[in-house]
């Protein structure tokens, strides 16, 4: 209800630079018709139209709020405190506004706003809504469940908020906050056949945890207290990891290409030199054809790694999403020697010629390149599954 009320107020405050002041008060946005009258009359002191509307405005809407008050406490509810209060210190932000351009006068007429101390009601309602905040907080927690230690903490917050000197109550938020949160623990389930060095399960588990954090949902990767009850498993299940053999091959390439070989003179049909313009021997480039074998040595391997993201409740052990989970690593090496006229290559191919054969990394090695791309299917398939964890 609070937050209803709070939103319908911000929605007819935002009205107002949307539409003029009697517009606003025709379609019964007092609030907005008044705020946007208060803006033209601090420009216009004398701007009698607008200055009718805010008396006529400030009127309805104190009538209608004062009814509204006189109804929610004839209720007898000790709920319906919290909105007393909030009306209460809705009619003194209004007064307070209004009496930023008084005085007033619409013609010969003195328009009055008489003068209202809310200040007492406020401080009787906020305490009698801390009073119901405080004691419906400790109802909600004898159930026990996580659902309600969270609507105990917010109710004993909004207590504190308006009192905050009732005893015990940080002690109550702080027990309500621990028993309301939900605790993750994440690990690594290796059914594969190679054994990870703990660096590589470590680093697999560099998840950026508080990125993924939440009010009431705490992720972990070591369980550092024995004593903490965790809620929900991500398994990250290796179940094959598939490492291809150190594998070379020989490509043969014979490269042919025109390379320009000096110049040679330009001649006329009886074998003399041709002259331009200026008198200067005209000469073009020469070109000839030469080739070079390049002979290419490729070391490749690949390492692709298969599995699945669990998600899991620890109570009834169940399943409650399951997402694929996959990765691959690639090496490959190219060196490369020449036979003939190594002008015959383009640049990208002599260098490849200075590169030698090299070992090929092991097993393990191709695994561990796998671990960034791991990392992020994890986190993605957290990331999309967070609705499965509350």
């Amino acid at each position: 209800m609070r937050k209803v009320f709070i939103y319908s107020f911000i929605i007819s405050v935002l009205f107002a630079s949307c539409s003029s002041p009697k517009k606003q008060m025709e379609s019964g946005n007092y609030d907005a018709a008044i705020t946007k009258a208060v803006e033209k009359i601090r420009k216009d002191r004398n701007d009698t139209k607008n200055i009718d509307i805010l008396d006529q405005s400030y009127k309805i809407a104190l009538e209608q709020e004062n009814e509204k008050i006189r109804l929610l406490k004839m209720e007898g509810k000790p709920q319906n405190w919290d909105q007393i209060y909030l009306i209460y210190k809705k009619m003194y932000d209004r007064q307070s506004l209004v009496r930023t351009v008084l005085p007033l006068k619409s013609g010969s007429r003195n328009v009055d706003f008489p003068y209202v101390d809310y200040m007492e009601e406020m401080i009787i309602a906020k305490n009698k809504a801390a009073d119901y905040y405080f004691a419906n907080g400790q109802q909600i927690m004898k159930n026990g469940t996580k659902d309600s230690y969270r609507q105990a903490y917010e109710e004993f917050s909004r207590a504190k908020e308006y009192v905050g000197d009732y005893e015990g109550i940080d002690k109550l938020i702080e027990e309500c906050r621990y028993m309301g949160i939900s605790r993750v623990l994440i690990k690594v389930d290796n059914r594969s056949h190679i054994n990870f060095p703990p660096e590589f399960e470590a680093d697999l588990l560099a998840l950026d945890l508080p990125r993924l954090d939440n009010q009431w949902v705490e992720y972990h990767t070591r369980q550092l207290d024995e004593n903490i009850e965790f809620d929900y498993i991500v398994s990250v299940i290796i179940k094959a990891i598939a490492v291809s053999p150190d594998n070379t091959f020989q490509k043969d390439t014979l490269i042919k290409r025109e390379i320009q070989d000096g110049f040679q003179y330009v001649l006329d049909d009886n074998g003399n030199v041709m002259k331009d313009t200026l008198g200067n021997d005209i000469k073009v480039k020469k070109y000839k054809q030469v080739q070079c074998a390049l002979i290419e040595s490729v070391q490749n391997k690949e390492c692709v790694i298969d599995g699945q993201v669990e998600i899991l409740t620890i109570n009834s052990a169940k399943v409650l999403k399951s997402d694929p989970l996959s990765a691959n690593s690639f090496f490959e090496h190219i060196s490369a020697r020449a036979i003939g006229d190594i002008e015959a290559l383009m640049p990208s191919e002599r260098e490849k010629t200075r590169s030698e054969p090299i070992p090929f990394p092991s097993d393990l090695e191709m695994v561990i390149r796998c671990s960034e791309a791991l990392k992020m299917g994890i986190r993605n398939a957290m990331q999309r599954n967070r609705r499965f964890i509350i």
